[in-house]
């Protein structure tokens, strides 16, 4: 596929082919018919061959050309395959777009330090599992890097140890570089509450805002509803990225959770009974 996609990515080639879907052509007539010499020319009908795209039928003196429409076929259906996955996730590209203007609107009030303090931010969900099971995802370290960072991230340092003093921190990397975050834990009471800090730090270290944490899980008919609060203090200017994403990357975390969750209560489900997990 690459080798076709490279063969029609000249100008010149594109349209030898498409003088070709016409009908079988010398190459003295493909010559005359695009402006090019006529070595020139078979130079790159030589390309469009070791494509597979043309084949030649020596006619005497002659040399006739005639398309081959399996490769194009084949080039056809990959183009479908990839409009109908850019239409299956145009939501990503809108949570770009989405995330650009936040940027924009907060840079435009980031004139001064602190410019983004006692800002607070909500956020709720109904979980599919109890609370004990939503609980475990927010204080195991194994199950909090599971869904605690947005796509593409990975997670390479997380706790919230559910203690007063406890340990918090997250830290996670991408293909552009490694974010740290550390705090405190101020308040855990299983399975109901978890009140904590994170400062997400620069690359120095130095603070870039900190954030204030209350989360709490109540039972609810279908699950949990978990409620989380978010107090900001300590903006520094050069926080907007982070800032401009806070309401996007914790919807999309939460999503995440809500799905670990449930994949959670099947695989407990499958083990109660006796069964394999299914993958």
């Amino acid at each position: 596929m690459e080798q076709i996609a490279s063969a029609l990515a000249d100008a010149a080639r594109w349209r030898i082919v498409e003088l070709l879907a016409e009908r079988p052509r010398s190459v003295g007539e493909l010559a005359e018919l695009t402006g090019l010499r006529q070595p020139q020319t078979t130079k790159h009908l030589q390309a469009l061959a070791r494509a597979g795209l043309v084949t030649v039928f020596p006619l005497g003196q002659r040399r006739v050309y005639a398309v081959e429409t399996a490769p194009l076929a084949a080039l056809a259906r990959r183009l479908r395959e990839l409009v109908e996955a850019t239409e299956a996730h145009e939501g990503e590209r809108d949570v770009i777009a989405r995330y650009r203007a936040a940027i924009e609107t907060e840079s435009a009030v980031a004139d001064r330090e602190r410019w983004a303090d006692g800002r607070t931010f909500s956020f709720e969900r109904v979980l599919a599992a109890p609370r004990d099971v939503v609980w475990r995802h927010w204080v195991d370290p194994d199950l909090l890097a599971s869904w605690w960072t947005p796509p593409p991230m990975t997670v390479t340092d997380c706790a919230l140890e559910p203690r007063a003093g406890g340990r918090a921190v997250l830290e996670y990397r991408d293909a552009e570089g490694r974010y740290r975050s550390e705090g405190q834990v101020h308040t855990a009471k299983q399975p109901e509450r978890l009140v904590f800090d994170l400062s997400v730090l620069d690359a120095a270290g130095a603070v870039s805002f900190s954030g204030h944490y209350d989360l709490t899980l109540t039972a609810a008919p279908n699950g949990t509803r978990l409620r989380l609060g978010l107090r900001i203090t300590e903006t520094a200017v050069e926080a907007v990225p982070y800032i401009a994403g806070i309401e996007t990357g914790w919807g999309q975390v939460l999503d995440n959770l809500a799905g670990a969750v449930g994949a959670s209560q099947r695989t407990t489900r499958a083990v109660t009974k006796g069964k394999e997990p299914q993958s």
